[in-house]
Parts: C-alpha cells; sequence; structure tokens
C-alpha cells in the first residue's frame, strides 16, 4: 500500500470516529435521567421484594424439610 492510501485510511477512520462520538453526544443529551430521588426509591423497592421472596423461598425450604422428615 502506498503511504498516501494508508494516510487517507486514517483519515476516513478518523473521521468516521468523530462523526460517531458526535452522534453520540447528540442522543446522550437526549435521554431523560431519572433524578436522584427516583433511583434511591427504586432500588429500595427492589431491594425489598429481593429480600421478600428470599425469605418465602427460605422458609419454604424449611416446611419442605420438615414434611419430608416426617415420611422417613
Amino acid at each position: 500500500m502506498s503511504q498516501e492510501k494508508k494516510l487517507q485510511e486514517k483519515t476516513d477512520l478518523k473521521n468516521s470516529l468523530t462523526t460517531y462520538l458526535k452522534g453520540v453526544k447528540t442522543e446522550w443529551s437526549k435521554v431523560s435521567w431519572p433524578t436522584r430521588k427516583q433511583v434511591v426509591v427504586e432500588a429500595v423497592v427492589v431491594l425489598a421484594v429481593v429480600i421478600f421472596f428470599t425469605l418465602v423461598v427460605y422458609f419454604m425450604d424449611i416446611i419442605f424439610k420438615a414434611l419430608l422428615g416426617l415420611i422417613k
């Protein structure tokens, strides 16, 4: 490859990357970000649901162990 062609490819890559990053910046500004309060509330809800179902599965496990223990 000639040096001119290599230089042209580097320039094309740089221009493509620059165009892409400008597009990303434009789209990034269109995102509607949640408020801090909303993020905290939703995180607490998710944590509460996870804890609730963990406890449900735990107690079901205890109950089934006890029932299966009666069979033996």
